[in-house]
């Protein structure tokens, strides 16, 4: 991962508590709401959540950054990505 490349969210959602597939839904539906090329901070539980998530978030052709384990839950940053059309 590299850090410098990162920039600030454009958005910060927070899911902590929120049972699979709910979270990816969640997340899909804000990333949908962002401009192409914006960045979105998630904040998942441990276990399912992290395991789960971001593999789904990939699979539907979103780009996952950086995941950043905090004291109860992670950090992921997502980027929509900028669609040629």
């Amino acid at each position: 991962m590299i850090e410098s490349s990162l920039s600030t969210p454009d958005a910060q959602l927070d899911l902590r508590g929120t049972p699979c597939p709910i979270n990816f839904v969640r997340t899909k539906l804000r990333l949908e709401q962002m401009k192409p090329g914006s960045l979105l901070e998630v904040w998942l539980d441990q276990g399912e959540p992290i395991e789960q998530v971001p593999d789904s978030l990939t699979m539907a052709g979103y780009q996952v950054e950086q995941i950043t384990a905090c004291i109860n839950y992670f950090s992921l940053l997502v980027r929509r990505p900028v669609t040629a059309e």
